[in-house]
């Protein structure tokens, strides 16, 4: 039993290719473009696979059948509500699943080791781009950067329609809102189809804004948001606090505070991110989650955080409470921030 839980850790990456594979092969799509169970000598030829590899790709989908992504019958093989999220026609994660399984980002993890001994606060980043952050190596290769927007855009849209189904009261009231380090603006279209009288910003760094589309309900601003932020009656972060040490997030969680204020609307800040915790019943969640912060610690020099060091940067940067909602969406929270 041990030597197979140290084997399966050890070759659980093989996992994460199978599944960049099926994402590039886009199975999932061609399977529901089927519109029934789709025999396997028939999916091989829609790829198109060379006959003499179909007997490669039954041991692909048996992996795949395994994991939960296809079930398989007498018919043929038939999607199931995950692999619906990686199908390349409106994929939720598709873009998510190239990005984490980008060689750039993943020849260096065999040093992580080295990280630990070095005395200096490098990471795995510094190591393999000579000293430069992660998002100064997004900003200057143009392909890893598009690579980067259309993972976050693609993870947006589940964790979108998530928050908007279980907590929709937390936009009610709201006249203007600016999503902080909002990139492309995916989340933004989705708050202001639901919410079609809320005036929303898009706010990036300006060379991140380029792609935003600007609507006559969605504005878009290039800017520094450790600068000056626009002013709104809420704020909304969406998995941006734990790219950034706890300084950084007490800045620009005061620059948010500041930029309410001026607006003399009193508002709020909306924070979507992971509160680690060891006590949740789903067990694939806290690994998830301790996952997540190591490759924080290894591409930011960041973390993930529990309730404690969440607390402890609210009230740092001056807020007078916050309210955390009980119900995850997946590994994620909604915090409500009071100025």
């Amino acid at each position: 039993m041990e030597l197979t839980r140290i084997q399966h850790t050890s070759i659980s990456f093989i996992s994460s290719f199978a599944l960049r594979c099926a994402v590039d092969l886009d199975i999932s799509g061609r399977i529901r473009e089927h519109g029934r169970p789709m025999p396997l000598n028939e999916l091989a030829r829609s790829i198109p696979i060379p006959p003499e590899k179909d007997s490669m790709l039954l041991r692909l989908m048996a992996l795949l059948v395994h994991q939960g992504y296809f079930v398989q019958s007498e018919a043929g093989y038939q999607i199931t509500p995950l692999s619906e999220h990686i199908s390349t026609e409106g994929s939720d994660v598709g873009a998510y699943v190239r990005l984490v399984t980008e060689v750039q980002l993943l020849k260096d993890w065999d040093r992580l080791s080295d990280v630990f001994k070095d005395t200096s606060k490098c990471t795995l980043i510094d190591k393999l781009y000579e000293g430069k952050q992660f998002f100064e190596v997004v900003k200057e290769i143009p392909k890893f950067g598009n690579l980067y927007n259309e993972a976050m855009a693609s993870t947006s849209k589940s964790l979108m329609r998530g928050l908007l189904a279980r907590y929709p009261h937390i936009f009610e009231g709201i006249k203007s809102l600016v999503d902080v380090g909002g990139g492309t603006g995916a989340a933004v279209r989705i708050i202001a189809e639901a919410f079609p009288t809320l005036k929303c910003t898009v706010f990036d760094l300006p060379h991140v804004v380029e792609n935003a589309t600007k609507t006559d309900f969605i504005d878009v601003v290039g800017g520094d948001m450790f600068q000056k932020i626009p002013p709104a009656d809420a704020y909304f972060l969406k998995n941006v606090l734990h790219d950034w040490a706890d300084e950084d997030c007490i800045r620009i969680l005061k620059q948010c505070k500041e930029a309410i204020e001026s607006s003399k609307h009193g508002g709020k800040v909306i924070v979507i991110d992971i509160i680690l915790d060891s006590e949740n019943d789903d067990p694939k969640a806290v690994e998830t989650s301790l996952l997540l912060d190591i490759s924080m610690m290894c591409l930011h020099g960041s973390q993930e955080r529990n309730k404690q060091e969440w607390h402890d940067i609210i009230l740092g940067a001056g807020y007078s409470g916050y309210k955390i909602y009980p119900v995850q969406l997946g590994v994620y929270s909604v915090i409500e921030l009071c100025p």
